[in-house]
C-alpha cells in the first residue's frame, strides 16, 4: 500500500514538473521560434522519462522495507546524488538557466523516487551511506522462536503454546506460510486436509491475545532460489532467533549453522513419564505379540508395551505390572506382566 501510494504521488509531481517546465519554454521563447512545439516536447519527454521509470521499477520483484526510514534516507540520498550528478553536467549544458534548471529538476525526481522505491522493496541486511546503521527491523529483548512446515503441520505445536510457556515472540516466515499454501493444494487427499487443518491452525493461533503469533514477511540473506529450510535458517541466524521444528535434516542444517534448534519429538520424549519395574499401568490390547500369548497395547503418552498372557484380552482394557524398559531407534518399549482384566 505504501508503496502503491508513493508510485501515485511520484506521477503526480512527474505530470506537474513536466507542465511546469512546458510553460517555462513556452513562455521564454518566442512564438517564431516553435515555442510551442518545444513546450510540447518538454512535456512529452519528462512524462516519457518518469512513465519509463516507473514502468522499470514495477518489473523489478517487490520486497519490503521500513517505510518511514526508505523515505526519509531515499529522499536525502536521491537529492545528494541529483545535486552531484547535477554539478557534473553543467559544463555540457551551458550557461543556459532553463536548460540547467530542467535538467536539475529531472535529476532530482527520477533519483529520489528510484532510491525511495529501492529502500522500499528491499528488506536484506545491509548497511547504507551511513555505517553500521542498517535497515533491518531489530528484535529487541527476548528473541523470537521461528516455526517451520513440520511443526504446524504437526499439530501438536497448539497444545504446546497454549500452556503460554514461550515468552518470546512466534514467527511463522511468508515462504513458510507458502509452503503451507501448497500443501493444502496438493492433489493428495490427506495431504491437502493436513495443510488445510496447519492453516486453519494458524489462523486460530493468531487470534489469541496470550500468544504473540506473526506472520513475518522478512527474506533471508540467502539466494531466493534456496529452499525454504535454508532460508529458515539464515533468517533464524540474521534474527538470533531459534526454530521449532520436527525435521531431523533441518535440525542438522541449522546446527551447522550455529542456529539452537527445539525439536518437538525430543520435547515429547523428553516429557514421556519414566515406568519403571513395578509400575502399574492401564492399557487396551490391540493386537497379539511375537511370542505366543504375548498382547501388545499403546499407553496414554504413545508409549508401546508387551504384555506376556494377554493375547486372550484383544480389544480389551488390562492392567499390567511394568517389568522392565527397552530404549529403541523408534522409541523405548516396556514390556510386563497381567495383573487385571477390565469390563470394557
Amino acid at each position: 500500500m505504501a508503496l502503491f501510494l508513493v508510485r501515485c504521488v511520484y506521477l503526480v509531481v512527474a505530470i506537474g514538473l513536466a507542465l511546469s517546465l512546458a510553460r517555462q519554454f513556452s513562455r521564454d521563447l518566442p512564438p517564431e521560434s516553435l515555442g510551442g512545439w518545444v513546450a510540447w516536447t518538454v512535456f512529452g519527454s519528462v512524462l516519457a522519462v518518469a512513465l519509463g521509470v516507473l514502468a522499470f521499477d514495477v518489473s523489478v520483484r517487490r520486497k519490503q522495507l521500513d517505510t518511514i526510514s526508505a523515505i526519509y534516507f531515499g529522499t536525502i540520498v536521491g537529492s545528494f546524488l541529483s545535486y552531484l550528478l547535477g554539478l557534473g553536467l553543467e559544463p555540457l549544458v551551458g550557461e543556459t538557466p532553463q536548460l540547467r534548471d530542467a535538467c536539475q529538476l529531472v535529476l532530482s525526481m527520477v533519483l529520489i523516487y528510484l532510491c525511495t522505491s529501492l529502500l522500499l522493496q528491499t528488506r536484506n541486511d545491509f548497511r547504507f551511506i551511513i555505517p553500521y546503521v542498517e535497515f533491518v527491523k531489530e528484535t529487541k529483548g527476548l528473541k523470537p522462536y521461528l516455526l517451520d512446515t513440520s511443526v504446524i503441520l504437526d499439530g501438536r505445536i497448539e497444545e504446546l503454546l497454549r500452556t503460554e510457556i514461550f515468552e518470546q515472540p512466534l514467527l511463522v516466515p511468508q515462504f513458510v506460510l507458502m509452503e503451507l499454501q501448497g500443501v493444502a493444494d496438493s492433489d493428495d487427499r490427506q495431504r491437502r486436509e493436513r495443510g488445510r487443518k496447519a492453516l486453519d491452525l494458524l489462523q486460530e493461533l493468531s487470534k489469541d491475545d496470550a500468544i504473540d503469533l506473526q506472520i513475518d514477511d522478512r527474506q533471508s540473506k540467502g539466494n531466493p532460489q534456496t529452499s525454504a529450510e535454508e532460508q529458515l535458517v539464515l533468517l533464524a541466524k540474521t534474527l538470533e532467533g531459534k526454530i521449532i521444528t520436527n525435521d531431523y535434516s533441518l535440525n542438522q542444517l541449522a546446527q551447522v549453522h550455529g542456529v539452537q534448534v527445539i525439536n518437538l519429538n525430543d520435547l515429547s520424549l523428553a516429557l514421556k513419564p519414566t515406568y519403571m519395574p513395578g509400575d502399574q499401568v492401564t492399557l487396551r490390547i490391540l493386537k497379539p505379540g511375537e511370542e505366543s500369548g504375548q498382547g501388545v497395547g499403546y499407553l496414554d503418552d504413545g508409549t508401546m508395551m508387551v504384555v506376556e498372557q494377554a493375547q486372550a484380552y484383544l480389544q480389551k482394557k488390562i492392567t499390567a505390572q511394568v517389568t522392565r524398559s527397552l530404549q529403541t531407534k523408534s522409541g523405548r518399549m516396556l514390556f510386563g506382566t497381567l495383573l487385571d482384566k477390565h469390563s470394557s
